[in-house]
């Protein structure tokens, strides 16, 4: 009699998720309404819910946390304005230029790691002249994805909304995974979106939704974003049964959310132990993997742990990311760190 393989260890990305069953039975039951003339009933208890979690008068569902950032871009910004952002920031590498595309902005990079400090906000200002463009935004990513999950300190983060404020700037939030900031610091979603105008929060990012953000801010604000959402592409119709996707996701998977940074942590622990590998304690639920020289690429190496079923992405020629999530278990975190030491060890020394 034979048996199935075992399922892979998809660390690829805390997107890959799938709906539970009762995630299922919650789309399944939902109340729907035509969204795009406001009139989808679970729509509106979503983005009421959301505006209050983040402690903010408004938000507006839309299909994808790039389309969220986006759209901030287009509210905050005339084209050819300049914004700020952290090295590596999202809606620098993974928005395909939507900032260029769509609001026509500049995208100025600062800092290192995924963290800037009020003194690089004041060194990257241009006022309004005319020989430049004007510094208009400034953008923030918590947790930053790129610079392996980071939390934003809470003295820096002070510092650069009132080097911002100063300046007369107005501030965007990327929090795609601002609730495991909030988990590994131990503030509230509404501490954290203090002082910025808009914020964006993702529901298939660590909580299990299968598709989902909001943009949330002041409502006159949120009343703009509504127009861009529309020009963007983004207004749906019936889109209660992706809104209690992300009820449910705000219910039963946002309290859970330490067990995937000790998973995290457990992951990284383990390779941390295994010759060739730099692995730093993971700050929430990414850990990234650097390649000593003995080892092949990232690509080549993935490829190998695919071939034994733990998937992650390559994260830079010899950087492999690894995130954890609710359709990762512990025992499996562990499993991984098995196949990786057999994969390891399987290479030739150089």
């Amino acid at each position: 009699m034979s048996t199935s393989a075992p399922l892979p260890v998809d660390l690829r990305s805390d997107t890959v998720t799938k709906p539970s069953p009762g995630m299922r039975a919650a789309m399944a039951a939902a109340e729907v309404g035509d969204d795009v003339l406001g009139e989808d009933p679970t729509v509106l208890r979503l983005q009421a819910r959301a505006a209050a979690l983040l402690g903010v008068e408004a938000a507006l569902f839309v299909p994808s946390g790039t389309m969220a950032n986006q759209i901030a871009l287009k509210v905050h910004c005339e084209p050819s304005d300049e914004v700020i952002v952290s090295d590596g920031a999202h809606v620098v590498w993974h928005e395909m230029g939507g900032g260029a595309a769509l609001a026509g902005v500049q995208l100025t990079a600062v800092g290192r790691g995924g963290l800037f400090s009020a003194a690089d906000v004041e060194g990257a200002f241009r006022p309004a002249t005319t020989l430049q463009s004007p510094t208009r935004l400034v953008c923030v990513e918590n947790t930053h994805n790129r610079a392996g999950g980071i939390v934003w300190p809470r003295a820096a983060l002070d510092g650069v909304i009132a080097a911002s404020r100063r300046l007369g700037l107005r501030l965007h939030l990327d929090g795609a995974r601002l609730l495991n900031a909030c988990a590994a610091s131990g503030e509230s979603p509404a501490a954290l979106a203090a002082g910025f105008d808009t914020v964006s929060l993702a529901f298939s990012k660590g909580l299990g939704a299968p598709v989902g953000s909001v943009i949330a801010g002041a409502r006159p604000l949120v009343e703009r974003a509504h127009r861009f959402r529309k020009m963007f592409g983004g207004g749906m119709r019936q889109a209660g049964i992706l809104a209690a996707a992300a009820l449910f996701a705000l219910e039963h998977n946002v309290g859970r959310l330490p067990e995937d940074h000790a998973n995290a942590r457990l992951l990284a622990d383990r390779l941390a132990t295994l010759l060739g590998l730099s692995v730093e304690p993971p700050p929430s639920n990414i850990v990234m993997v650097d390649l000593g020289a003995h080892l092949p690429g990232a690509a080549a190496l993935s490829e190998r742990l695919g071939a034994r079923g733990v998937l992650c992405f390559p994260f830079g020629a010899r950087r492999l990311r690894l995130v954890t999530h609710l359709d990762v278990s512990r025992a499996q975190c562990e499993q991984a760190a098995e196949i990786f030491a057999d994969v390891i060890a399987a290479e030739p020394s150089r």
